[in-house]
């Protein structure tokens, strides 16, 4: 019962409801995008100082349902796409200076399925190359090569199989020193929080196994994204869907160094996004740029004409600190 209300509230402000229509009536392949800069005032929300944003608009009927983000360089960007996606955005001073938008190299079997289609996060090695997504509908792990064209890799054990198909693989941090951490959006335990594995070696390999965890996000919402940050420790985006205001989007750190088998984790509150640019954010990346640690997100319009995809850029200030902050 306690999640008839959540869920009823996924399904008339996500879901194609009556009353409600998608953007695209005929289907455009055009590779074509435009960022429209938001006019918000420079401000600070706990740690978060508001830099710039965009509102990313493009004809292709493909374009948009953006669930996972990877920062690749200065102005160039990875979004994946609920919907099987790949576009690769470059932005400059005057705004889209390149875009490709293509489709994920998919199986043959039961390609136009959602599940085979619904990637909730990525992650990138920066000296490979390599990509990492995570598929909730069908809560696998795969790796591609670093042109999207190929599936180099994909885990399907029975400790990622249970998760449940709508609830599952949705936020995906790699560290540093290769490990992985995998949190499910609602495989949970009614004690102890969310299911999470860390792995130690590539999660795509075939049969992997991470360690389990659970994750308490006390009351912050559910996860929708996870981002490394430069000293070791991962930034989550949380999401909460109310009535008033209709999406909050609450960001916390958590330690790895706290990660035990079968432990609880548990996150500290470090801003939230402020009211006029409130989405569906779905996707996070933090990069470092000149000695200054900065934080993107992205937004998942779900293809609904009253939502915006919303590329968002924060700089993180004073983080407290990385071992025993109060909680």
């Amino acid at each position: 019962m306690r999640r008839l209300l959540p869920a009823a509230l996924i399904f008339l402000t996500l879901g194609p409801v009556p009353g409600t229509h998608h953007r695209y009536t005929v289907v455009d392949r055009s590779q074509s995008a435009s960022a429209r800069p938001l006019i918000h005032p420079a401000g600070t929300s706990g740690s978060l100082r508001f830099v710039r944003g965009w509102r990313l608009t493009s004809p292709n009927s493909f374009f948009g349902g953006f669930s996972a983000l990877a920062r690749l360089g200065p102005g160039r960007f990875l979004l994946l796409g609920d919907n099987g996606r790949a576009v690769r955005l470059t932005l400059g001073a005057g705004g889209v200076e390149a875009v490709t938008i293509g489709a994920l190299p998919l199986p043959l079997r039961n390609p136009g399925s959602k599940a085979f289609t619904d990637t909730e996060a990525v992650a990138v090695d920066p000296a490979t190359g390599r990509i990492w997504v995570a598929l909730e509908g069908i809560d696998q792990i795969w790796r591609l090569d670093p042109a999207l064209t190929r599936i180099e890799s994909r885990n399907k054990s029975a400790q990622l199989a249970h998760w449940p198909a709508n609830r599952g693989a949705e936020a995906m941090a790699r560290l540093a020193d290769g490990r992985m951490i995998v949190f499910s959006e609602d495989a949970d335990d009614d004690d102890r929080g969310r299911e999470a594995l860390l792995f130690t070696g590539d999660p795509a390999s075939p049969g992997a196994r991470g360690l389990r965890f659970f994750y308490d996000a006390g009351g912050k919402g559910q996860v929708s994204d996870a981002a490394p940050l430069p000293d070791g420790r991962i930034l989550l985006v949380h999401r909460s869907l109310g009535v008033s205001p209709l999406f909050t989007t609450t960001l916390a750190i958590v330690d790895p160094a706290d990660i035990t088998k079968d432990g609880v984790v548990r996150s500290l509150i470090v801003g939230t996004v402020p009211e006029a640019l409130r989405e569906n954010y779905e996707g996070a990346a933090v990069s470092v740029e000149g000695g200054r640690t900065f934080l993107w997100l992205v937004a998942d319009d779900n293809f609904n004409s009253w939502q915006r995809s919303l590329l968002l850029q924060f700089e993180l200030v004073d983080l407290p600190g990385s071992k025993k902050a109060a909680r």
